[in-house]
């Protein structure tokens, strides 16, 4: 193409394109009114409205996502057909709703990430604009179906690798206009079930996993909006780092969870010995938990007395050993199993009070006085003191925290429960990640108290009842001044409004959106859930999750070669297998689009020496900044580090010192799972190595962080495998001198 036609191309695609942002301001000015429409209320039940105003405000949000880079592509077909791609659709209203612009989820734009010189899908000529803002700074050609792949000058990976080049932000960035086609088949994949993607650092599995999320929202819309998506990511700094995906794609009905957040108002502050953390990640400690429940269910020590109706009889241990049983024969949940254990001791001591109280004079034959008796006796025990502590005391009432918490902290409890004498600590509510999922077990185990929901429910009733009555007092008042008034048409109150629709009024809402009424709520469902570094989760994290979503829709993303945990995932077919048999698929992404090949080398040699079977993924581009290595008395480190950190602070972008604990100013690897960065100091990688049963992938994880400059210092000799880094007098990459 000559300078003359590019630069006439360039000109009328930014006029295109600026027509698309004239036509999303309209929309989003047509949606704002109808929004402020809604809130001001049109006649409609107040449910109603509250749907509205909520599917507006959804709309909005999806408008508001679209501002910055709005369309990024075109196709031109064989037939000629122009289609724009983008982050959303929009139809011209007036040419009978014809696409302007094309959702980058829709089929019609499949081929803009999978066609091909070999497959080009029907298309001539793939175009990529460049853009800043609204404006289209520039645009690159590919031509589809030729045997090169494009005609002379065209850069067919150009935006590719300007985005992989681009100095890092605060957080993860979409791939919306970059997306590849071994991402692309992941993305769309049509699968019911579990979709496992495992990929090298840098694979851009976590993307993949979140553009398919907004690719299940785009398609299926109507099965999963009203329950969401929930995203696990390994720490908050992760969240935080892909918090900005899905929004940029419109998308907000989504939660983010670590692991510890999954039971709603518990606070993970403690860390788990690996011991530990092994044994409460197998599904062994089920049994530990169901016997701590039962060991709570006790036969008394002595018969304990109970004065009912003027007699004494008493809960012997016979009577007790009846009752346990059939409350654990009814399979209800322990508290809710109390009303039945409570149901066989009150006809047991029911029975013994009326055939002493009757002595003499009543038989069984007087059924009408027999039950009369017991009605009285049902009565007395309702409010019976003695009795209530002789039920909670030999079927009491359980919250989880306290039963874990008093378990984890008696050695006696624990032996009694057969657990190992690893799981014991001081402090029984210092909780840990790895607690998160028997708190879940014993919700399940134990269920909750009916007495005390059905006490809650009657106060409710009655408080809205006395606020009906209350509203009605307010109609009647201003009724009866009305009747005083002369004019004979006046509008009386009740005209407008009844008791129950003033009460409604006076009746807090719960104007909470979808994610966090989700996030809130222990049981609630989602329709779909990513799982991201799924290796680290124990199989007891898998129940709690399973539980979360009973469709069983999955997209777990990960890396067995980085797994620290001691409980996490060998196998992901030992871990999926039990809850979706042959209802799971694996997918691997191959091509490394973070880590150059420079340091990727260095990263493959270490890989090569603790996971011999797994093969590092392939870079798809070199930066040209050899990898470097120093190495520093203990007195220079800290100086060392600190002109590491100011060099990086003078350029532009992400940088991050990593390290194990006690070194100055830096983070430990498994802080930086997922993360990227710039440029990455690795100080004293032995140490890492050594620290813990899984140091060799903790360092892994350091090496692969970087996305252009990587730099180590130590103080004794480098492990094997970093052996061949060049050594360097200072931290300043090959080509920058050293500061002065």
């Amino acid at each position: 193409m000559s300078t003359q036609g590019y630069d006439d191309e360039l000109r009328s695609e930014r006029g295109y394109v600026a027509g698309l942002y004239t036509r999303l301001d309209a929309e989003r000015a047509r949606v704002k009114g109808a929004y402020q429409a809604a809130l001001r209320g049109n006649g409609e039940t107040p449910m109603e409205r509250d749907v509205e105003v909520r599917a507006l405000a959804h709309e909005a949000k999806r408008l508001d996502v679209a501002d910055d880079g709005l369309c990024f592509g075109r196709l031109v077909t064989r037939s000629g057909e122009h289609r724009y791609i983008g982050r959303i659709g929009l139809v011209d209203e007036d040419n009978d709703y014809e696409p302007v612009l094309l959702d980058w989820r829709a089929p019609a734009s499949r081929a803009f990430y999978v066609a091909t010189a070999a497959n080009p899908e029907g298309m001539r000529r793939r175009r990529q604009f460049h853009t800043r803002g609204r404006q289209v700074i520039d645009f690159t050609d590919e031509v589809l179906g030729r045997p090169d792949g494009a005609e002379p000058g065209a850069r067919g990976d150009a935006a590719l690798l300007a985005a992989v080049n681009a100095p890092r932000g605060d957080g993860m960035r979409d791939i919306v206009a970059t997306i590849q086609a071994e991402q692309d088949e992941i993305i769309r994949l049509d699968h019911p079930g579990v979709l496992v993607v495992e990929g090298g650092p840098g694979t851009g599995k976590t993307v993949v996993a979140l553009h398919r999320v907004a690719y299940l929202l785009y398609t299926q819309r109507e099965r999963m909006e009203r329950h969401g998506v929930l995203v696990v990511g390994p720490n908050p700094g992760f969240l935080n780092h892909i918090a900005r995906v899905l929004p940029s794609l419109g998308e907000s009905d989504v939660v983010f969870m670590t692991p510890g957040d999954l039971v709603p108002g518990l606070r993970a502050t403690a860390d788990d010995t690996p011991e530990a953390a092994r044994l409460k990640g197998s599904p062994a400690i089920l049994d530990v938990l169901a016997a701590a429940v039962a060991d709570r269910q006790r036969l008394p020590e002595r018969p304990l007395p109970i004065e009912l109706g003027g007699v004494t009889v008493r809960i012997d241990a016979e009577t007790t050993e009846w009752a346990i049983e059939e409350a654990r024969a009814s399979g209800l949940p322990h508290n809710e199993a109390r009303a039945v254990f409570t149901e066989i001791v009150t006809y047991v001591l029911t029975e013994r009070a009326i055939a002493r109280i009757g002595r003499g004079w009543l038989s069984r034959h007087d059924r009408a006085a027999w039950e009369d008796l017991r009605s009285e006796l049902l009565t007395e025990l309702a409010d019976h003191e003695a009795f209530t502590a002789a039920l909670d005391e030999l079927w009491p009432v359980l919250a989880p925290e306290e039963l874990l918490a008093s378990l984890l902290s008696s050695p006696e409890r624990l032996r009694a429960a057969g657990a190992d004498r690893a799981l014991w600590r001081a402090e029984g509510d210092a909780w840990t990640v790895s607690d998160v999922a028997l708190l879940d077990e014993l919700i399940e185990l134990l269920g909750t108290d009916k007495a005390a929901e059905k006490s809650a429910q009657r106060a409710a009733e009655r408080e809205r009842g006395a606020e009906a009555s209350y509203a009605a007092d307010v109609l009647d008042t201003l009724v009866g001044r009305q009747d005083s008034m002369d004019d004979d048409d006046h509008l009386f109150a009740t005209d407008l409004l009844y008791a129950e629709d003033l009460a409604d009024r006076f009746v807090e809402r719960d104007t909470r959106d979808l994610a966090e009424r989700a996030a809130a709520d222990r049981d609630w469902t989602y329709r779909h859930v990513v799982v991201d570094e799924a290796q680290e989760l124990s199989e007891m994290d898998w129940r709690v999750l399973m539980r979360r979503c009973p469709g069983r829709s999955f997209t777990v993303v990960g890396d067995l070669a980085q797994r620290r945990s001691v409980a996490g995932a060998t196998s992901w077919k030992r871990m999926l297998e039990p809850y979706v048999p042959g209802r799971w698929r694996y997918r691997s992404l191959s091509v490394n689009y973070r880590t150059p090949a420079e340091i990727m080398s260095v990263a493959a040699a270490l890989l090569a020496e603790f996971a011999p079977g797994s093969r590092p993924p392939e870079s798809v581009r070199a930066c040209g900044v050899q990898p470097w290595s120093r190495r520093v008395t203990e007195e220079d480190l800290p100086a060392a580090i600190e002109e590491f950190v100011q060099d990086e602070d003078a350029r532009a972008g992400t940088h991050v010192v990593i390290g194990p604990p006690g070194v100055p100013g830096a983070v430990l690897p498994s802080d930086t799972k997922g993360l990227e960065f710039d440029a990455v100091l690795v100080v004293e990688p032995a140490r890492i190595l050594a620290d813990g049963p899984r140091g060799a992938a903790e360092l892994y994880v350091a090496l692969t962080r970087a996305t252009q400059r990587l730099g180590v210092l130590h103080q004794g000799p480098l492990p094997r495998a970093l052996a061949g880094l060049a050594e360097t007098g200072s931290p300043a990459p090959a080509g920058r001198p050293r500061r002065a």
